[in-house]
């Protein structure tokens, strides 16, 4: 009977298990991530007793991942990854080659071939995509300029663990994989010629891919899901949604041979043009919710926990390479590319775990015969204690960046001075800098903001993180600086002393608090007005006597109760 059910077996065991172990995690003040690992180690091969179906549980799993990046296609818009692909891309690739060094380098030091270096350190390169966007959605960060250089970097990530996938088996002649292990096209000799031929289809899949998604999956997506929402039935709304989502994914994969991810990402930006985006969103939340679940318990049902005792210097070097040595290399890339600390943090923090990627390229190694079992044990091993102690990584965050500006001149240079656009030009001149309004943030909310108050004639600076955003801004005429404005030094460049007013455009309810406190330290006078996203997060700043508090629901329903009072009144007395 176990057999024949062995999906419903799987699930209601798996679900089962991370509840109880979730919640305990819970009570005993640790993230319900951990038990969720936890419980896929209790119910793993690698325990007495029960034991789950593992394949059936990396196919659920799969399909969290599927969702989960859905989700985040439909918050997402390519405006958004144009803002972010002058440090997403250079960095993710700079990040993997140097990440990638230190996992061969420790392979060395072990006795290991070139090849299971470099598929070691490949695995240890690649962040989880579920890891990172847990991490992002649990601290309201998605929507940040944070959030998007991570998911951009982690697009990045995923494009080129797509061209390893596919190079991987022709490079394995070279790389020293045996014979009846290495693909054909590289089993008798290495080809140089199938190694670019390999390549270049690799990148046309790609390119095709992205041609259709944008040319015709922007058009039918939306028109589908239009189509749909007119017959009034919920739940086939809510039904395709969910074959959009792993239906795009698994097309994607099949016909283009992009992953589950990228595909599954694309296919929520190209719905996102639909005014139904925010729907569908809510409609797909309890299934994301669910199955990211499982991709937890997935991922420890792979774990052989005896390693951690077997092994336990070697699971030190692996997870030092993981949390210290990519948190290290991804900190000091975003500060050269001069985005404020807190950037540059938490970036480095998002990447500070392995998931899904590690353990398919693991999978491969040892399939071609480059890398050694012992190898993929300590790569799972890594990801298991990477994962449990990822909200460690971010809860320190605050107190690094406070002990970093106290102590390092060098990473407070890095972010200012000699940056050209973290300081308005010379020429501007005092008029325009005496009455006028500082606008931080130049996102969404930001950007309509701007337009408006440059409409009226009103002289306004921008103060963003984004430096592509202040050299577009300054390209079309408009005085903005670039930094974090919860930063004395990068307020004080608004000439906020001067200002009328201050306009608080992002949702960060920690940096808004700081940015009122520098702001009427330097001009007493100066009125304020923020945005929120919570009741309780409004009602504080109300207590701190901030301005206008403005929060999305409650401005919404503000604008339609007027509009319905202007309706009502031009219609007349309601007849009785």
């Amino acid at each position: 009977m176990h057999g024949e059910l062995s999906l419903v077996t799987t699930i209601a065991v798996a679900l089962g298990a991370a509840l109880l172990l979730g919640f305990l995690a819970l009570r005993l003040k640790l993230p319900a991530i951990v038990g969720y690992l936890l419980a896929g180690v209790l119910i793993g091969p690698a325990t007495p007793g029960f034991v789950a179906d593992v394949d059936l549980a990396q196919q659920l799993s799969e399909i969290g991942v599927m969702l989960l990046m859905f989700g985040v296609g439909l918050h997402f818009s390519l405006d958004d990854l144009k803002e972010v692909r002058g440090i997403a891309v250079p960095g993710a690739l700079a990040k993997i080659a140097l990440a990638t060094f230190l996992g061969m380098g420790a392979a060395h030091f072990w006795g290991w071939t070139l090849g299971a270096g470099l598929v070691f350190g490949l695995a240890l390169s690649v962040a989880s995509t579920v890891v990172l966007l847990r991490a992002l959605e649990d601290r309201g960060l998605v929507d940040s300029l944070n959030g998007r250089i991570a998911i951009g970097w982690l697009l990045v990530e995923d494009l080129v663990m797509v061209l390893v996938l596919v190079l991987l088996p022709a490079l394995g002649g070279f790389l020293g994989a045996p014979a009846a292990s290495a693909a054909p096209a590289a089993a008798p000799l290495f080809s140089a010629s199938s190694l670019g031929l390999a390549l270049l289809l690799a990148i046309v899949q790609l390119g095709i891919f992205v041609g259709v998604m944008l040319v015709g999956g922007r058009r039918l997506f939306p028109w589908l899901l239009w189509q749909v929402a007119k017959t009034g039935s919920r739940e086939l709304f809510t039904l395709c949604v969910m074959a959009a989502a792993v239906g795009i994914a698994y097309l994607s994969s099949a016909v283009f041979g992009v992953s589950f991810a990228l595909g599954a990402f694309f296919g929520g930006m190209m719905l996102r043009e639909s005014a139904l985006a925010h729907r569908a969103a809510e409609e797909s939340l309890p299934f994301r919710d669910a199955f990211s679940v499982l991709f937890f318990v997935a991922v420890g049902m792979l774990i052989d926990p005896a390693i951690l005792m077997r092994e336990p210097a070697r699971v030190a070097v692996v997870v030092a390479i993981i949390i210290v040595g990519k948190f290290a290399i991804a900190f000091g890339l975003v500060l050269l590319f001069r985005y404020p600390l807190n950037t540059a943090l938490t970036i480095a923090a998002t990447g500070a775990q392995i998931g899904e990627f590690s353990f398919i390229l693991a999978g491969m190694g040892v399939g071609l015969g480059l890398l050694p079992v012992e190898g993929r044990d300590l790569i799972l091993a890594g990801a298991l204690v990477s994962i449990s102690l990822n909200h460690i990584v971010f809860a320190a965050i605050q107190p690094a960046q406070a002990w970093i500006r106290r102590r390092s001149a060098w990473a407070n240079a890095l972010e200012r001075p000699v940056d050209p656009l973290a300081a308005l030009p010379m020429e501007v001149g005092e008029k325009e800098l005496t009455g006028h309004v500082v606008l931080v943030g130049f996102g969404r909310v930001g950007r309509r903001i701007g337009e408006a108050l440059a409409a009226n004639g009103v002289h306004f600076v921008v103060a963003d993180r984004n430096r592509e955003i202040v050299e577009d801004l300054r390209a079309r005429g408009v005085h903005a600086v670039s930094g974090d404005a919860s930063d004395p030094v990068v307020m004080a460049q608004t000439h906020v002393m001067r200002a009328r007013m201050l306009v608080i455009a992002t949702p960060d309810y920690f940096a808004t608090r700081k940015m009122i406190e520098i702001a009427r330290i330097l001009n007493p006078g100066v009125d304020t007005v923020v945005r929120t996203h919570s009741e309780e997060e409004a009602e504080f700043l109300r207590e701190e006597r901030v301005g206008r508090v403005f929060m999305g629901e409650q401005e919404l329903a503000a604008g339609m109760m007027v509009y319905v009072e202007e309706r009502l009144e031009a219609a007349g007395p309601a007849p009785r």
